[in-house]
């Protein structure tokens, strides 16, 4: 390797690390804040939320690689431009393609490195969030409850002075108040010395054993009773063992949990998404073709049965009938035949159009399912595309715009990006729907970029976007301290 391809390779790899620690540490926050929820005060151990936040975090490779090469080719091009050292470079007879050269073998490792990624570690590394964000959701009560104070569980209102075990599980003197279900008044006090909750993974049912305690339910009175109203009756029962089940699934009604942890697709690989792909195609096509068979017997059996039950003298019932034949047949039929005959067909077509309707939502979700595994196929080869495409926008604009750091630079890559995530998230969404074939909807983003990448790098090479760029810059600067002077005298 040549000292000008070293140096140019060094310099845009310290900046690509700096910038992405910087990127991927911001969206892993990002993250904290959208769980937030799910990780505050539930007496979680630090070795909980670390592999939440591990396994959550690769995720964001997708968002943060390319916005990061983005970045950085802006920053390293500016720079060069900066500092004349692009200058010296073509004084040198070096083009950009030639300065470009060590960085597009890297940016092409990177892009199958992050193949590799998204296609092996992303699905097992969602696999594990979702499973570890459901025991989290599974046992959320159980978290719920801190020792020294009254936390309410649905209905429930529940005090332990303390909690041992390695999940928490074993209470110490229990006080539960238990509402009513009409009025929500605390009818019922139960008090334990000891507890235990007890969860399982293939139920949505926690399970709370009391051992050595009393039960007091208090009564009301009849209002014909002769108790005193300053006397309040209750009931009071001693128990060595009582169990209490409390329905989990209660405390998991968010639609956003429900839709995130069903969504299996982004947890496969290519191979398991080709076999799942095939098997839902498969089982697509045969229940549109069961379900157009069925519909098919269906009014055929209805008009043999009108036709027998109704139309007596028609011969040969099982033969094919002619609409017009059926009507004029009907034609001759009585006042109260025909009449009969049209609420029976009229209950016939609305008991089949319901059907239909119904069929057509099964098949649409059936179809926005399918939608989606094609999406996570796709997605996979856009995010190795997007860092050569980010790569080819980048690294001219940053020689067109001749300015480093972080200032300019930031502005444009993140104009850039922002454009990118919207088109990718507009066109996967319209994807998902069935309003675009999904393999339009996944690289919709790339291909409205991609002429940019050309253009950028046709000007950049023929050095013909610089001046026009400087004196677009240069007249935004213009515009604004003469409007900004204007203002001042104004105020003098």
């Amino acid at each position: 390797m040549k000292i000008l391809d070293r140096y140019i390779l060094t310099t845009f790899i310290k900046t690509f690390l700096s910038v992405f620690a910087i990127l991927y540490f911001i969206f892993v926050l990002q993250g904290v804040w959208v769980f937030i929820a799910e990780l505050a005060g539930k007496d979680l151990d630090v070795l909980t939320i670390v592999k939440f936040l591990f396994y959550y975090s690769p995720k964001m490779i997708p968002m943060v690689l390319p916005l990061s090469v983005l970045l950085a080719s802006i920053m390293t091009f500016g720079d060069f431009s900066e500092n004349y050292e692009f200058a010296a470079m073509k004084s040198a007879g070096i083009s950009l393609q030639r300065a470009m050269r060590s960085l597009i073998i890297f940016i092409l490792i990177l892009a199958g490195i992050s193949f590799w990624f998204v296609n092996d570690v992303a699905p097992k590394s969602e696999f594990k969030f979702v499973n570890l964000r459901k025991d989290i959701l599974h046992t959320k009560p159980a978290m719920a409850i801190t020792a020294g104070q009254f936390n309410d569980l649905g209905n429930i209102n529940i005090k332990v002075d303390e909690k041992t075990g390695d999940r928490g599980q074993h209470l110490k003197n229990v006080t539960m108040h238990i509402k009513s279900n009409s009025n929500f008044e605390n009818k019922t006090v139960i008090k334990a010395e000891k507890g235990e909750l007890e969860t399982d993974d293939n139920s949505s049912i926690l399970q709370l054993h009391l051992f050595n305690g009393n039960y007091y339910e208090d009564v009301s009175p009849s209002t014909n009773s002769n108790v005193s109203q300053n006397k309040v009756p209750f009931v009071k029962t001693y128990f060595e063992k009582y169990t209490i089940n409390i329905d989990l699934s209660q405390f998991d009604n968010s639609e956003e949990e429900k839709i995130e942890i069903t969504n299996t697709a982004s947890m496969m690989s290519i191979n398991q998404l080709n076999y799942t792909l095939d098997s839902l195609n498969n089982n697509f096509r045969d229940e549109n073709k069961s379900n157009l068979d069925n519909l098919g017997i269906r009014v055929n059996t209805q008009l043999s049965n009108l036709m027998i039950n109704k139309l007596d003298s028609l011969p040969q019932v099982s033969k094919k009938i002619e609409i017009i034949e059926i009507i004029e047949i009907i034609d001759k039929q009585s006042k109260n035949t025909k009449s009969q005959i049209y609420r029976l067909a009229s209950s016939n077509v609305e008991s089949i159009y319901y059907t239909l309707k119904n069929n057509e939502q099964n098949m649409l979700e059936k179809q926005k399912n399918i939608n989606k595994h094609y999406i996570s196929f796709y997605e996979k080869f856009v995010v190795a595309f997007s860092c050569l495409l980010m790569f080819f926008i980048g690294a001219p604009l940053g020689a067109i715009i001749r300015k480093g750091g972080l200032g300019l630079p930031m502005v444009f890559a993140v104009l850039i990006f922002i454009t990118y995530h919207f088109i990718n998230t507009f066109g996967r969404k319209l994807a998902q729907e069935n309003g675009i074939p999904p393999v339009l909807g996944a690289w919709l983003s790339t291909l409205v970029l991609l002429p940019l990448a050309i253009s950028f790098t046709s000007k950049a090479t023929k050095d013909r976007g610089i001046n026009s760029f400087d004196n677009i810059i240069y007249s935004v600067k213009e515009f604004f301290k003469k409007t900004f002077n204007k203002k001042q005298n104004k105020n003098v």
